[in-house]
């Protein structure tokens, strides 16, 4: 699959700019087009409609597609993790999608007991009965941090993991490569913190919705590491173009899944997987994060 996918949280989802229907469908067009064939979506992303419009983009050019879609977050806003309810999501899912099997299917952020295989065992064995009769095609989860993924790698079959992972949350590093020795793709999610290293915010932004999340010393304090990365960036490298090239970096990331308002970001972020970024920067983006960032992380 491509090294650049489309993180599609954005389609059909209003509240985060995602614009209308045609917009949506532009941009998985033009993703297809561009030879970025992964997608990330999930029941609750816009309720359900990132599913919806990724299945009627994808009418007719299913093949072309790896979809990845997620378990736990419905489309109608509640959280539901038990055994009896995965059936019917992923069910639900593949009518959204129009299609009849989903390449990946993640439990999205769950509990850190459903990490665990030994514990979670009836959720896994329906995993692989799902899998058996091709309604999927690998499972996993969707995570934070390196625990989990040790957790996941060691006590589960699962084949794939999507990883909280950017310059600025580097600590699941540490599990990637027993993750991948153990047959686990990994799909590194939210390489631009948030928007934070497309280079749109600063010090005197204010932030709303979700965002809002962020205290004003937190702003400022992201603010002030994103002219830290600036500084260590080569002549004409974008700051989001060095941020995705981080992240292609680690040998052991299978794509990495930015979002795209329209289809210059999308042409933009698939760029970046043609310009390696030097191995020397990303020596020094790991030094910012063991000397800024290891013992005073960040809050996402």
């Amino acid at each position: 699959m491509s090294e650049i996918g489309l993180g599609a949280w954005q389609l059909g989802n209003v509240l985060w700019g995602g614009g209308d229907e045609g917009n949506a469908l532009e941009i998985v067009h033009a993703a297809l087009d561009a030879g970025c064939n992964f997608f990330d979506t999930a029941p609750g992303y816009a309720e359900g409609r990132s599913e919806a419009l990724l299945g009627k983009a994808l009418r007719g050019r299913r093949e072309k597609a790896v979809l990845c879609s997620k378990f736990g977050h419905t489309a109608d806003g509640t959280t539901e993790f038990s055994v009896a309810a995965l059936r019917p999501a992923v069910e639900a899912s593949l009518g959204r999608l129009q299609t009849d099997f989903i390449d990946v299917v993640l439990l999205h952020n769950p509990p850190s007991e459903l990490l665990d295989g030994a514990k979670a065992t009836a959720l896994y064995s329906e995993l692989m009965a799902l899998r058996r009769e091709g309604k999927l095609r690998a499972f996993g989860a969707s995570l934070d941090w390196s625990r989990e993924l040790r957790t996941l790698s060691e006590t589960t079959s699962s084949q794939a993991a999507e990883v909280l992972f950017n310059v600025f949350h580097q600590e699941p590093r540490t599990a990637f490569a027993d993750a991948a020795a153990r047959g686990i793709g990994i799909i590194a999610k939210v390489p631009l913190d948030s928007g934070w290293l497309s280079g749109k915010y600063n010090g005197a932004s204010v932030f709303g919705g979700i965002r809002g999340r962020w205290s004003r010393d937190v702003v400022e304090r992201r603010a002030s590491l994103v002219e830290q990365v600036r500084a260590l960036l080569p002549a004409n490298v974008s700051l989001p173009q060095a941020a995705l090239g981080f992240v292609l970096a680690h040998p052991e990331i299978s794509t990495v899944i930015p979002g795209a308002k329209d289809v210059g970001q999308l042409r933009a972020n698939v760029a970046a997987a043609n310009e390696p970024l030097p191995m020397a920067t990303v020596e020094a983006m790991r030094q910012l994060w063991q000397t800024e960032l290891r013992d005073r992380p960040l809050p996402w």
